[in-house]
């Protein structure tokens, strides 16, 4: 896999770039990332999906997609993440590589182009973003919100993580919340865009097969005369849970959602993270999990049974599906299938495996543009940058009793549940 470029163009920005020429394609995103906050993370999240409906040079959206369109239909879009205790802020623009371009021409200087026309000249009028633009967005960003909390499994592991850490920024949702975004005005929205511009960290991410010279260039001229003072990207981490806690809610519904938030003593960038990470797929990261092949299919407790690492905030979450009747037993079962790894009985077979399945995973984001901007991207809050081929090499060197004692440092926080009135 080839390894990344990186370079800083201004103060707090950074050009990030990945040459690979299986590609036909190439993407380039802007992130933009803050701390999150509940003042503003509601603002942003609007914020970042009105600036794709248009900008000064193209003012409207027929404009806009007018201009995809004469650069070999290229794509523009959005999205909002939370990354640890911060939101980022993301507008991706993808395209046809510039070797398949007629006549030399440069689709990843033009895609920048428009990307910086987005973020530095949007479509202000009067000082005010488009009305129509603003309202637009909010319905949309309203119903993610609605189909969020329609989705039960989504919404439990949302409520996991807003008890389980409602004394730290992490419980902030990524979007904010409905109130706080009903509140943003077209005049509000121009305060918040003057103060990503001046606080934000940037990340530019370039994939492709041709040079990315061009592209690094439009963006370094972009941010000349901009005054910057990027606030730090840092995220708080609780090493050990001093007590659990249970919380019960309940609605109408057809299957219980039992989710088990836990503290782990481990973070990016601590040495043991791959240690964690195998302890994690081993209890119900695969096929071969305990939690699925024990809790789910000999004990038949639940319909579904996972759990999922989270390196930078340095907590897992176990996620399942079960009858009423079931819930304390799916409880137990699951703290049952840890307190074995505790006491080491984990076989060969599932350290071998596990480990091939985690570095499955990882080639296989290998596979596209995407894929490869997003295993990189995901490192830029660790130490260092690793290629797939290091970071294989790292989960393979790490030894059953390391697992066992990622396993005996774990403390179960918070357990949620939702289920039928």
């Amino acid at each position: 896999m080839t390894a990344i470029n990186r370079e800083e163009i201004a103060k707090g920005v950074f050009f990030n770039s990945v040459r690979d020429n299986r590609f036909k394609t190439m993407k380039i995103t802007a992130n933009l990332i803050v701390p999150l906050t509940k003042e503003n993370a509601s603002a942003n999240a609007l914020l970042c999906g009105v600036l794709s409906h248009s900008c000064k040079a193209y003012p409207d959206f027929t404009e806009l997609s007018r201009k995809l369109s004469s650069l070999y239909g290229a794509d523009l879009g959005t999205s909002v993440k939370k990354i640890g205790d911060n939101q980022v802020l993301r507008i991706t623009a993808s395209g046809l590589d510039d070797r398949y371009a007629f006549d030399g021409d440069s689709v990843a200087r033009e895609l920048s182009k428009l990307l910086c026309n987005v973020i530095f000249e949007p479509n202000l009028i009067n000082d005010e973003f488009p009305k129509t633009d603003v309202e637009q967005e909010k319905r949309q960003l309203l119903d993610v919100i609605d189909s969020e909390f329609n989705d039960k499994r989504i919404y439990a592991n949302s409520q996991l993580v807003a008890n389980m850490c409602a004394d730290e920024v992490f419980g902030i949702k990524r979007y904010g919340t409905a109130d706080k975004i009903k509140e943003c005005t077209e005049q509000s929205l121009v305060d918040t865009w003057k103060n990503l511009l001046k606080t934000a960290k940037f990340e530019i991410m370039y994939v492709g097969d041709s040079s990315p010279d061009l592209a690094e260039e439009v963006f370094a001229k972009a941010f000349e005369g901009i005054e910057r003072q990027p606030q730090a990207v840092t995220t708080e981490i609780a090493r050990k849970a001093d007590s659990s806690k249970h919380i019960c809610e309940e609605m109408d519904l057809s299957q219980s959602k039992l989710v088990m938030g836990f503290r782990t003593g481990t973070a990016i960038p601590d040495k043991d993270v791959n240690a964690v990470r195998l302890m994690c797929a081993i209890l119900g990261g695969t096929a071969n999990s305990k939690l699925f092949c024990n809790v789910r299919e000999k004990q038949s407790l639940c319909y579904y049974c996972s759990s999922i690492y989270d390196r930078i905030k340095g907590i897992i979450t176990v996620d399942s599906g079960v009858e009423g009747d079931n819930i304390e037993k799916a409880e137990q079962g699951i703290l049952n299938e840890i307190e074995e790894m505790k006491k080491g009985n984990i076989s060969d077979f599932e350290m071998e495996a596990t480990k091939m399945a985690v570095i499955n995973s990882f080639y296989s984001t290998n596979d596209t543009v995407g894929g490869i901007e997003a295993w990189y991207f995901s490192q830029l809050f660790d130490d260092r940058f690793r290629t797939m081929e290091e970071m294989a090499n790292e989960v393979n060197a790490v030894t059953k009793e390391q697992v066992v004692e990622a396993a005996r440092n774990i403390t179960l926080d918070t357990v949620y549940v939702l289920k039928n009135k």
